[in-house]
């Protein structure tokens, strides 16, 4: 996609306030024999947040094709907003919202 570029500033403090909600990512780990090992969500937050520059502006949207996960067939109808900031942050270490393998 595409976003005008630094078309509206906009308040570095609410979007350093908005980098504190938590983030999730899947870790999959397989066995060497490609059997599942680990399998979990992972809950992280990123801390130290600087934000040096915050713009929000009109934005396009484009799925690109993926062969393991379709996302191209579902339609963009319209983009509500558009956020494009530059900042100092570090990825705080996570932990495990649910373990998928677990018994």
């Amino acid at each position: 996609g595409t976003m005008g570029f630094k078309h509206r500033p906009v308040d570095a403090e609410a979007v350093a306030r908005s980098q504190a909600a938590p983030n999730y990512l899947l870790k999959i780990i397989p066995h060497v024999d490609g059997t599942p090992r680990i399998c979990e969500l992972v809950r992280y937050h990123m801390i130290d947040v600087t934000v040096k520059g915050a713009w929000s502006g009109p934005a396009s949207l484009e799925l690109h094709p993926h062969a393991l996960a379709p996302v191209a067939d579902l339609p963009v109808k319209r983009v509500v907003s558009a956020l494009h900031f530059i900042a100092d942050m570090t990825l705080d270490l996570g932990t495990v919202a649910h373990d998928y393998l677990a018994q």
